[in-house]
């Protein structure tokens, strides 16, 4: 049964709902086409197939002429035959009537509606009788010819079961013997009950015949019987292993390898080594807490406070040499036809038209370290909102897809919902609770020098911060902090290794509240994302915490595996969740920036998958190497 059908622009004005028109019963539970909305078409996934919330499944078209959005909900479980008919059909229908001015239509599109739906379940219940007699056909039709082949296999039985036995002395006897002798030849396949008839005796005796005097051709060499001269294979043999034995005379000695210089081994003696001090790890010992301060003093203010600046110069360079390139592709099409098209105007968009500049386009995202996945969604996507739009006077279609795949990229890494921390950090400050931040990722990403970068940068803002060192697993890992903790001058709580981080870090978080800590900032382990049992003690750390903020951390250095990475922390945060809205992945951590040129794509592959903004980019080795990232540079970068 079909829930509802919603015709909408996309300004979000709702022209006609069935469920109005024609008194529906109840409200669609938990807003799906809220959800679908949110999820497929503001984020340029209005390319897949269909959409599921909670019990319901969604299915949609577009009249992107005109600007209007067709959505069909129903129940999941029903598997609805007529919803692609009866979704062209209302488009088809409505768009005839459609006038910008009207705003509701339940007056001249209801009976409309209703005709259109009958028509589309009587067309899906004919098919469904078509298809069923079908089977029934085929499946009585295969026993029948089962049957039959199951006769003519026992009269094959009863009547010359032999024929394949004596078809094998056929083929190898019948060409020298069956030619000559009309019966042999008749009769040599024959037999009854197991034994061989006359004829077939017969054959087989000429057979033999023929053998002995094969044999005795060879014997004496008569080259003129056609028979393999033994001799002569002989001689050639020979003659090439004598050549064989020649090269390996003539061949020089191999070179005696020489000797490999061994390392000496180092003796101790009671006197230390005369290098000097051997560490240099923390300067804290011999210079004392105010070279630290001027340290960091020194290192100035960070970068996430700075707003990187796009000359307007490059950005003219940047759209023309993407149009050129874009059009590199359309030339496939015909000077004729795109000239046409551009000069002519008011011509409709088809798919056709627009696979060479998106295909020029997917291979230009691709290599900017962009998931191939997701560069063909994205083309789909583009491809789906320009398909049926007319082309206006001089307009070429190259630079009509670039402005729509500029759009979409815009609208994808430019965050759903604002996530200002500064401001939620004295939210929390009011309610009397710290604000905690979990920093979560795989193995060498740079999670804990990241983790000292944000510090650094909430230290600006005088904010009062805690680390929590809970990597209990990597050796090395609370050292590591704590020499950052050290450096910044900030406390930290730790507890060693081998114990359960979600229990060190609520302990923490309790150590936190007591001294009126801001933030917390808890670092975990590394882990991939296959690890089972530790990414069921992640579960365990964010369901126990609640942390106000779940931070992936990711290297900008990933292509395809960053999809596989985001996609399968998320799927195992919600799998192993004690709760039933699971807690998943709230912002993104780009390390390693500064080392990629012009793949910036691993940006864009992340928040496409997990919907997730990227909040900070690490681009350098010192604390102040923290920005934002800027949305229009990337965009920029990806389509030159």
């Amino acid at each position: 049964m079909l829930e509802e059908l919603l015709i909408f622009t996309r300004g979000g004005l709702i022209l006609w709902s069935s469920c109005r028109a024609l008194g529906g019963s109840a409200a669609l539970k938990g807003s799906p086409i809220d959800a679908l909305i949110r999820s497929c078409l503001l984020e340029e996934r209005s390319a897949d197939a269909s959409f599921s919330q909670d019990t319901y499944a969604l299915k949609w078209t577009f009249n992107n002429d005109l600007g209007l959005v067709f959505v069909a909900v129903y129940q999941r479980m029903l598997h609805l035959l007529y919803v692609d008919d009866l979704l062209a059909a209302v488009r088809k229908e409505f768009s005839q009537i459609y006038d910008p001015k009207r705003l509701s239509y339940d007056d001249v599109f209801t009976d409309v509606f209703r005709q259109l739906h009958l028509e589309a379940e009587a067309r899906a219940e004919a098919m469904k009788k078509t298809r069923q007699q079908n089977n029934t056909l085929s499946s009585s039709r295969a026993p029948a010819a089962t049957g039959a082949a199951a006769a003519a296999a026992a009269g094959g039985k009863k009547n010359g079961g032999g024929a394949a036995r004596g078809g094998a002395g056929t083929k190898k006897g019948g060409a020298e013997s069956g030619k000559d002798d009309s019966d042999g030849s008749s009769d040599s396949g024959k037999e009854h009950n197991g034994k061989l008839t006359n004829g077939s005796v017969k054959g087989h005796q000429k057979v033999a015949a023929a053998a002995v005097v094969a044999d005795n051709g060879k014997e004496n060499g008569d080259p003129n019987d056609g028979a393999f001269d033994v001799n002569t294979l002989r001689k050639k043999i020979g003659k090439k292993n004598s050549k064989k034995n020649d090269a390996a005379v003539k061949k020089p000695a191999a070179k005696a390898e020489p000797k490999k210089n061994v390392k000496q081994k180092r003796v101790w003696d009671d006197q230390p080594p005369k290098t000097g001090k051997l560490d240099f790890t923390d300067p804290a010992d011999e210079r004392g807490e105010e070279a630290i301060e001027q340290a960091i003093a020194h290192q100035g203010d960070s970068m996430m406070d700075k707003d990187e600046a796009l000359s307007s110069d490059s950005e003219d360079e940047e759209e023309e040499e993407g149009e050129e390139n874009a059009e590199a592709g359309q030339k496939k099409k015909g000077w004729f036809t795109s000239m046409f098209k551009s000069i002519a105007g008011n011509n409709v968009l088809e798919k056709a038209d627009l696979q060479p500049a998106l295909k020029a386009l997917k291979d230009r995202l691709m290599t900017k370290n962009v998931a191939e996945e997701i560069a063909e969604k994205l083309c789909e996507s583009v491809a789906a909102s320009l398909e049926g739009k007319k082309l206006g006077s001089f307009t070429r279609i190259s630079s009509t897809v670039q402005t729509a795949m500029e759009e979409a990229l815009t609208r994808i890494l430019t965050p759903r919902r604002s996530i200002d921390i500064l401001r939620d950090v004295q939210a929390a400050k009011e309610r009397g609770k710290p604000y905690v931040v979990v920093f979560v990722g795989v193995n060498g990403v740079g999670k804990s020098t990241n983790l000292a970068k944000v510090a650094y940068w909430l230290l600006q803002h005088n904010l009062s911060v805690m680390m929590a060192a809970c990597d209990t697993f990597r050796s090395g890992a609370v050292e590591q902090l704590r020499t950052h903790a050290r450096r910044l001058q900030i406390p930290i709580f730790e507890k060693g290794y081998e114990k359960d981080p979600a229990v060190v870090a609520k302990e923490a978080i309790q150590e936190a509240t007591r001294n009126k800590s801001d933030v917390v900032l808890v670092d975990t382990a590394g882990r991939m994302q296959d690890n089972e049992p530790l990414m069921r003690a992640l579960s365990k750390l964010i369901n126990l915490n609640k942390p106000d903020l779940v931070l992936f951390v990711g290297e900008a250095l990933v292509g395809n595996d960053a999809v596989d990475q985001l996609n399968k922390f998320n799927q195992k945060l919600a799998d192993l969740s004690t709760v039933p809205t699971a807690r998943l992945i709230d912002g993104i951590l780009l390390t390693k920036f500064d080392t990629i040129d012009d793949k910036v794509g691993a940006a864009l592959s992340m928040v496409y998958i997990s919907g997730s903004p990227v909040m900070f980019v690490g681009c350098g080795q010192s604390y102040t190497d923290l920005k934002k990232l800027n949305v229009k540079s990337i965009v920029k970068t990806l389509l030159k």
